[in-house]
């Protein structure tokens, strides 16, 4: 085959998944969408103590039976709640752009599942509890806002860096959208280093299905930077993995080193502090992908399926 023939071949075959993936898209865009954001944190703001009746009754979930109503009164009262609460109120006057990719989320998961039922959504505070940022139920979707006020926040002062990185309005429906991906998803097995890596692999390519329009850098949490660097040395970093025979090992270690939250990945070697954490989850990304564009299988089918069995029929090549 000349190479002009191969070049055009391939930008024939280039032009033809973008128009498919911009027909797919027109179509999950005429699905139809209905809900509202219930802004909680405002309400809780402006109530006052003679409002606590009413804050129950409309959001009986977020109010504990065991706790007394003289400790609900004194967070009402408390300053450094109001000050928490201005900030979120100051940070996020209208919700619009976030309600609009919600609306694109919730689109694209009744698009691919039937039986899906937009929940109830209700943005809150809580106390910068960064490992419960958003919660997904059946019926519910809670947004901690104050989780989402930038890096570089005065709350935020002594959370870890790479944590807070994270902590910014771009990532509410990521993270919303990796709770989802979380209930889609089974795995038998979650014992090996490439259990772990096609687990968190599969969460990641489910946010390809889900959230197309958001960036990788994004779906992952890393920087561009970061990003760019792991594309560079997705070569290397497999045949790190291969050549050291950690692949199937069961060392709980390798977690700590390679999928974890974490400043950086650890190869033990020079360029760790260049190079961004959570890299098993990386290349488990692009194993899915492989299997994904190999198989054509349903999005939702491959979130059911085993490690091993993604892996052999991946035949995963890294990039040069």
């Amino acid at each position: 085959m000349s190479l002009r023939f191969f070049l055009v071949a391939l930008i024939a075959v280039i032009f033809t998944s973008c128009e498919n993936d911009s027909k797919l898209e027109k179509e999950i865009q005429s699905v139809e969408v209905d809900f509202i954001v219930e802004r909680f944190d405002k309400a809780y703001l402006q109530a006052q103590t003679k409002d606590l009746p009413q804050l129950k009754q409309a959001y009986p979930f977020l109010f504990s039976k065991r706790v007394s109503d003289s400790i609900w009164i004194e967070r009402i009262e408390d300053t450094l709640q109001d000050l928490l609460l201005n900030e979120v109120s100051t940070s996020f006057k209208e919700f619009s752009e976030e309600k609009t990719n919600l609306n694109r989320l919730f689109q694209h998961l009744k698009y691919y599942d039937k039986t899906f039922k937009v929940p109830r959504v209700v943005t809150l505070t809580n106390d910068v509890d960064y490992r419960n940022k958003t919660i997904v139920t059946d019926t519910l979707l809670l947004i901690a806002l104050d989780n989402f006020l930038g890096e570089d926040h005065e709350f935020y002062q002594n959370i870890p860096r790479y944590i807070a990185a994270n902590m910014k309005p771009s990532q509410i429906v990521p993270d919303i959208t990796q709770n989802y991906a979380e209930k889609y998803s089974f795995q038998t097995d979650r014992k090996t280093l490439l259990d772990e890596m096609i687990y968190f692999g599969k969460l990641l390519y489910f946010k390809d299905i889900m959230i197309p329009n958001f960036s990788d850098a994004d779906k992952i949490g890393y920087t561009e930077e970061q990003i760019q660097w792991a594309e560079a040395n997705e070569s290397p970093i497999w045949s790190h993995f291969v050549e050291n025979e950690m692949l199937y090992s069961t060392d709980s270690r390798l977690l700590n080193r390679f999928i974890t939250d974490a400043p950086f990945s650890k190869f033990y070697l020079q360029l760790d502090n260049e190079s961004p954490g959570r890299l098993g989850q990386y290349i488990g990304w692009q194993i899915v992908k492989a299997y994904a564009d190999k198989t054509g299988q349903k999005p939702l089918d491959i979130l059911q399926e085993e490690a091993e069995e993604i892996f052999n029929k991946a035949k995963f090549k890294p990039k040069k």
